[in-house]
C-alpha cells in the first residue's frame, strides 16, 4: 500500500525575541498574568525586511535539507497560512520562486491553526492516488502585523515562525502516514476572525482607523472550542486506527495554550510526558506550531524515527484537524 512518509523536517524562528516583561510595557499585564493563563514566555518577531514567505522557504529549505533531496525532486507545494504577502498571487508561489522549485503545482490553505494538517490531509491524498510523489507542506504565520497591539485579549497569545514537512511515497514498511480527520463547522466562524479586507467589508479609511484589519478573538468560545475539537479529533483518530493513547509515543497539538492542551491531556487521560510543547518560547505560531513542534522534537530526540506521533489542532472557521504519523 503506497503510503505518504515524513522524511524531512524543517523550522525556522525569527531572531527577534519579544519576553512577556517587553509587552508589560504598553499593556496592562505582567509576565505572571500571561504565563499563568496561557504558558507563553516569549515569541519571535520577524524583521521589518521579512515576510511570510521568507520565513516559509527557510523552513522548506532545511527540511529538504535533512531528507537529502533538491527543490528539483518535489511535485507539490502546499502553502498553509492567513498571512501570505499578498492577496494574490499565493504565497506558495512566492516559496516555490525563492526555492526555485519549477512547474509543481504550488498553492495555499486556509484554516488558520488548523492549516498545517489541512495541507497535510491534501498532500497525503495526491501522494496516496498517485499524483505526487514528493510534496513539501509548509505551516507559516507572521501574525504579528495582523494583531492589535493594543488588544490584550490577541497581543499576548501570537508569534511568527514557519515549520515544513516533505512527504514521500513509499511502499513498503510500516512508516507514513495512517490516519487523516479534518472537519468544520463555520457556525463560529465570526468567533475568530479578521473582519475587513475582503469582499463583505472592504477596507476602508474608518476600518484601518478601527482596527478592523486585525485579529478579533471571542477568547472564551474559541477556548471552549478547542478543548472539544482537539479531545473529540484525537478520539476519532485513536478509533479508526484501533489504537489507545497508550501506543502513541508522542501527542503534537497545536500550540495555542497550555490550559487547552492540559484540559485535553486530562480529558484523554495520556501521560502528559508525552505532550511535546514548544509554546513557552513561541508563543500561538498558528499553522506553523504543529510543524515547528515536530521538527523540534526530531531534531532533540525527543521523537525518534518509528515513533507514533499524534496531531491535533483547531482554528478559525472553527476548522480543525488530526493526523496519526509513524515517522
Amino acid at each position: 500500500m503506497r503510503r505518504s512518509v515524513v522524511v524531512g523536517t524543517g523550522s525556522y524562528l525569527p531572531a527577534r525575541v519579544v519576553p512577556n516583561a517587553d509587552l508589560a510595557t504598553f499593556l496592562d499585564t505582567t509576565d505572571g498574568w500571561i504565563r499563568e493563563r496561557t504558558g507563553i514566555g516569549a515569541r519571535r518577531i520577524a524583521a521589518d525586511d521579512e515576510v511570510t514567505s521568507d520565513l516559509a522557504a527557510h523552513a522548506a529549505r532545511r527540511a529538504l535539507d535533512r531528507a537529502q533531496l533538491t527543490p528539483e525532486d518535489v511535485d507539490l507545494l502546499i502553502v498553509a497560512t492567513v498571512t501570505p504577502d499578498s492577496p494574490m498571487p499565493a504565497c506558495a508561489v512566492r516559496v516555490q520562486k525563492k526555492l526555485g522549485i519549477t512547474r509543481a503545482p504550488a498553492f495555499d490553505v486556509s484554516a488558520a491553526c488548523a492549516g498545517f494538517l489541512f495541507g497535510l490531509t491534501i498532500a497525503d491524498q495526491f501522494i496516496r492516488c498517485g499524483t505526487a510523489r514528493r510534496a513539501i507542506v509548509v505551516g507559516v504565520e507572521l501574525l504579528s502585523r495582523i494583531i492589535d497591539w493594543t488588544d490584550r485579549t490577541t497581543a499576548v497569545l501570537f508569534g511568527d515562525g514557519a515549520g515544513a514537512v516533505v512527504l514521500e511515497a513509499n511502499e513498503s514498511g510500516d512508516r507514513g502516514v495512517e490516519v487523516v480527520k479534518i472537519h468544520t463547522d463555520g457556525a463560529l466562524a465570526d468567533a475568530l476572525a479578521i473582519p475587513a479586507g475582503g469582499s463583505a467589508e472592504p477596507l476602508t479609511a474608518a476600518g484601518l482607523a478601527a482596527q478592523r484589519n486585525k485579529v478579533h478573538m471571542v477568547g472564551q468560545e474559541v477556548f471552549r472550542a478547542a478543548i472539544k475539537g482537539l479531545g473529540d479529533v484525537a478520539e476519532e483518530v485513536l478509533a479508526e486506527a484501533k489504537i489507545t493513547v497508550k501506543d502513541v509515543d508522542a501527542f503534537v497539538f497545536h500550540q495555542a495554550n497550555l490550559r487547552i492542551l492540559d484540559a485535553v491531556a486530562e480529558r484523554l487521560h495520556l501521560d502528559r510526558e508525552k505532550l511535546v510543547l514548544v509554546l513557552e518560547e513561541t508563543g500561538n505560531t498558528s499553522s506553523a506550531s504543529i510543524p515547528i513542534a515536530l521538527d523540534a522534537a526530531l531534531r532533540s530526540g525527543r521523537i525518534r524515527q518509528g515513533d507514533r506521533v499524534l496531531m491535533a489542532a483547531l482554528g478559525a472557521g472553527v476548522s480543525w484537524g488530526g493526523a496519526l504519523v509513524r515517522v
